[in-house]
C-alpha cells in the first residue's frame, strides 16, 4: 500500500472517529436526504486585488522663492485654479527699491561707457596730430572696454533684481486644485517656506505591487501574445464600490524590492469629475480569463491538516472521501487543478455529518443554479 493510499486511510479513520461514536450504523432505507451536485468546467475569470496608492499625474510644492510679509492669499483651499492663476503676493516694497537701485547703476554704467567712449575719440586725434603718445591711447581704450564690463554687471544685477521682484508674486505653474494653506495674510516667511500644494487631478496614477510570480505570468503572456489579462484594470475604491471608469497599465518598474521579492506597476485612470483625490486608497482589480475551468462549490469541501477534500457519490448513492487540489479561489467556489473530473457527483452541503461508506438520497442541485445564486 503506498504512502497516499495509507494517508486515505487514516483521514477515513480520523472522520470515522469523529462522526460514529455513539451512532448505530445507518440502514439503507434511512439514509438522509442531501443536496449533491455534479462538477462541471465552465469559462470564468479570476480576480486578483492589490492594494494601491493613488497619485495625481502632476503634484506639486508652491514655495515661497523670496524672504517678506506675506500680503495677499488669492486662493481659498480646495480651490480649482487655471494655469496662470495668482495664488500668493509677498510684500513687494523692499524688491521694488533692489529694482530701483539696479537701474539706477545700469544707467550710470552706462553714463560712464558713454564718457570713456567719447575720451577715446578725444585722444585718438590728439594722437594723430602727436600731440601725445600712442599709449594714451591705448589707456583709453582700456577704460572704455573697462566700463563696458560695467554696463553688463550692471545689467545683470538689475536683471536679477527684476526676477526676484516677480518671485513676490506667486501664479499657478498649472490647472489644479489648491490643497491646504498653512500661512495665512500677515506671516513672516523665508525662502523655501511652503505655500500650499497643487494637484493636477484631470488623470491620476495607481501603484500596485505583484509578485515576481504574478509579474512573470503576466510579462510571458504579453511577450507571446495570448494575454488572457488586459491591460485594462478596474479600481476598487475605499467604500468597497467600483470606479466608474476603467484604468490601464501603462508602466512597471524596473527592480524588485529585494524585501518583498515584489514589483510595481503604474496603470492610468482618467478623472474626470475629479473623485480621485492625491493618495487616496483603494484596490487594483486584475481579471484573468480561464477557459474550461472545472469548479467545486466552497460548501462541498473540507480541510484536514491543510488538504481540501469532498465526499463524492458513487453509482450505489455511497460516499467516499476525496482529496483535490486546488488551482485558484473564487468567491463561493474553487478551481480544481487535480484530482477530481467533470461530472463527478459531489455532496454540496452536510458534509461535516458524513463518513466514509454511508448511504445517502441524492438531491441532485444543478452547478449552473449554485452558479447563478453565488456568482465568481
Amino acid at each position: 500500500m503506498n504512502l497516499h493510499n495509507i494517508y486515505l486511510v487514516a483521514v477515513s479513520l480520523f472522520i470515522l472517529g469523529c462522526t460514529a461514536q455513539g451512532q448505530p450504523e445507518n440502514p439503507s432505507n434511512d439514509a438522509p436526504a442531501l443536496p449533491v451536485t455534479k462538477l462541471i468546467t465552465k469559462d470564468t475569470t479570476l480576480h486578483n486585488d492589490y492594494v494601491s496608492d493613488i497619485q495625481a499625474k502632476r503634484h506639486v510644492e508652491i514655495r515661497a522663492r523670496v524672504d517678506g510679509f506675506l500680503d495677499q492669499v488669492y486662493v481659498d483651499e480646495g480651490q480649482e485654479v487655471k494655469k496662470g492663476q495668482p495664488l500668493f503676493r509677498v510684500n513687494p516694497a523692499e524688491y521694488e527699491a533692489e529694482l530701483a537701485k539696479a537701474k539706477a547703476n545700469y544707467d550710470n554704467a552706462v553714463a560712464e561707457a558713454l564718457t570713456a567712449e567719447v575720451e577715446v575719440k578725444r585722444v585718438r586725434l590728439l594722437v594723430e596730430k602727436a600731440v601725445i603718445s600712442k599709449s594714451e591711447l591705448d589707456v583709453a581704450k582700456a577704460r572704455h572696454k573697462a566700463a563696458q564690463a560695467r554696463i553688463e554687471e550692471a545689467r545683470s544685477a538689475q536683471d536679477n533684481a527684476a526676477t526676484r521682484l516677480s518671485y513676490t508674486f506667486i501664479k499657478a505653474p498649472f490647472s489644479g486644485i489648491i490643497d491646504r494653506i498653512p500661512l495665512k495674510t500677515g506671516s513672516l516667511i523665508s525662502e523655501g517656506a511652503l505655500l500650499t500644494t497643487l494637484s493636477d487631478l484631470q488623470a491620476v496614477y495607481a501603484y500596485f505591487e505583484v509578485s515576481e510570480k504574478e509579474y512573470l505570468t503576466y510579462a510571458k503572456a504579453l511577450q507571446d501574445g495570448s494575454d488572457s489579462r488586459s491591460s485594462q484594470v478596474q479600481l476598487i475604491l475605499a467604500d468597497g464600490t467600483p470606479y466608474p471608469l476603467m484604468g490601464e497599465i501603462e508602466t512597471m518598474e524596473g527592480v524588485f524590492e529585494p524585501n518583498t521579492g515584489s514589483i510595481a506597476f503604474r496603470a492610468s485612470f482618467p478623472n474626470p469629475k475629479k473623485l480621485l483625490k492625491h493618495h487616496s486608497s483603494g484596490k487594483i482589480r486584475l481579471s484573468n480569463a480561464v477557459d474550461g475551468a472545472l469548479l467545486v462549490p466552497q460548501k462541498a469541501t473540507f480541510e484536514i491538516q491543510d488538504k481540501n477534500f469532498v465526499y463524492v457519490v458513487d453509482k450505489d448513492n455511497k460516499v467516499r472521501i476525496k482529496n483535490f487540489e486546488p488551482k485558484a479561489r473564487l468567491s463561493h467556489f474553487y478551481i480544481v487543478a487535480s484530482g477530481l473530473e467533470e461530472g463527478e457527483s459531489v455532496v454540496y452541503e452536510g458534509v461535516h455529518s458524513l463518513r466514509e461508506g454511508l448511504s445517502i438520497e441524492p438531491e441532485l442541485v444543478l452547478m449552473d443554479s449554485l452558479l447563478v445564486a453565488n456568482p465568481g
